[in-house]
């Protein structure tokens, strides 16, 4: 996940991960106190620039997983879909975190209404 090409060839070997759990490769001469610095071969080659957990949360990162699964944006997938990525996020526990209807909803671009009737459809 970097926007630089001349990155180092450890940041192009990462950028998946980095993708999948929403951080950044970042040049050394460009990192924070607070980035994961990696070496390759001895010396510092990138920095890591991982989200704050108050603006990424667990919830969240289920989101971006179902959505990389799933092979696009939630409010852009047709309605099967979207039924298919309420039933996995079920199956990994989302529902059990606090307000995750209305964040799953907000995130589907439907209302409270239609995930509850996608969670009442899996359950019958």
């Amino acid at each position: 996940m970097t926007d630089d090409p001349e990155m180092h060839p450890l940041a192009e070997a990462i950028a998946p991960l980095l993708e999948r759990i929403g951080a950044t490769a970042v040049p050394l001469e460009q990192r924070r106190p607070t980035d994961i610095v990696l070496d390759w071969e001895g010396a510092p080659a990138v920095a890591v620039r991982v989200p704050d957990e108050e603006l990424t949360s667990a919830l969240d990162r289920l989101i971006r997983a179902v959505e990389t699964e799933l092979g696009g944006n939630l409010p852009d997938l047709p309605r099967a879909d979207k039924q298919k990525a309420v039933r996995l996020l079920e199956e990994r526990g989302a529902f059990s975190m606090r307000k995750s209807v209305e964040t799953v909803a907000k995130a589907l671009g439907v209302s409270r209404f239609t995930v509850y009737n996608y969670l009442n459809r899996d359950n019958s």
